[in-house]
């Protein structure tokens, strides 16, 4: 499904070379669900930036989804983004004059899909996070929790190949994180990839996977303790 292999990515200004991946190893088979953790400054960001395909990288191979994406060029790359993956982020991203469903739409449209799957695709996605009866509320009408729901549909309705999740409750209390948990936890369990960076622990612990970043390297690959406690079942 993802495969770095010896990834470098250097940042360079006039005076100052800083190395933010360095020989950068990880393989994410489909269906997995993984937690990056890793201290402050570790590349965990740009980490999920490469693998978003949002920046490009210095070296090392890249496959996504059994394609070799370290010589595509912008538009290529674009395409390949818009149709393999779907983005969850920690701001949400919603656009606040715009409702529920014309929200989920904004991708779709860039996507080219007519508008009778346009609407099957948000009425569907939309259903999945439980807020179908609201598609007709604006953003500031919805809770913290109800408003990330809105951003996994948008991100959903694409049909992804895999999520990536940057800080997804990093925003929200932890009634709302616990949901907004259990809702990825569904998702996944349907098929959905999911790549998710996280700085808490106890968040980690609920993917399959535990991946620890350090000075730029995956420093320790986990089975979490919920994985290995329902696959004793």
């Amino acid at each position: 499904m993802l495969k770095m292999m010896d990834v470098k990515k250097v940042f360079r200004t006039d005076l100052v070379e800083t190395q933010a991946l360095i020989d950068f190893n990880l393989h994410v088979k489909e269906g997995d669900f993984v937690a990056v953790t890793g201290p402050s400054g570790s590349g965990k960001t740009t980490f999920l930036n490469i693998a978003g395909l949002l920046e490009t990288f210095d070296g090392g191979k890249f496959e996504l989804d059994g394609q070799d994406v370290s010589h595509l060029n912008d538009r290529q790359r674009s395409r390949l983004r818009n149709e393999k993956i779907g983005f969850i982020f920690q701001s949400f991203n919603l656009i606040p004059d715009l409702n529920l469903f014309d929200n989920v739409d904004v991708p779709l449209r860039y996507r080219g899909f007519n508008s009778a799957e346009r609407k099957k695709r948000i009425e569907h996605s939309l259903d999945m996070v439980g807020l179908a009866q609201r598609m007709q509320h604006l953003p500031s009408q919805l809770s913290g929790g109800q408003q990330q729901r809105v951003a996994i549909a948008r991100a959903l309705a694409g049909e992804p190949r895999f999520l990536l999740a940057d800080e997804p409750t990093g925003n929200l209390d932890s009634q709302m994180a616990s949901s907004v948990m259990d809702l990825l936890r569904d998702i996944n369990a349907k098929g959905t990839t999911i790549i998710m960076v996280t700085h808490d622990a106890n968040l980690a612990k609920q993917a399959k996977r535990n991946i620890f970043v350090r000075d730029g390297k995956v420093s320790e690959v986990t089975v979490s303790p919920l994985a290995a406690k329902l696959c004793a079942v």
